[in-house]
């Protein structure tokens, strides 16, 4: 399994999504959910794998997605240093 250290330096980013859905016993009721996970971008696999998995398995109808993405790390962000900190 990857840390996320790990995930963020192969280009992963944070990717949240808000989920509307129906209810299934009230249709016109929107219930929200947010989901979280590391994923990669533009293709979005994790998010796409779960949204497959909710209109599968459960049983509230999707009404919309919403979703922002954020690289936590990019190659810009790395540099090489020299250097030493003696702490006390």
């Amino acid at each position: 399994m990857n840390t996320e250290m790990e995930m963020m330096l192969k280009g992963y980013g944070l990717t949240t999504a808000q989920i509307l859905y129906r209810l299934p016993d009230h249709p016109i009721l929107l219930q929200s959910y947010l989901w979280q996970e590391y994923d990669l971008a533009p293709d979005f696999p994790q998010m796409k794998g779960f949204l497959k998995f909710w209109q599968e398995k459960l049983d509230g109808p999707l009404h919309s997605v919403r979703y922002v993405h954020h690289k936590m790390i990019s190659a810009s962000e790395w540099r090489a240093l020299k250097g030493e900190f003696i702490l006390h």
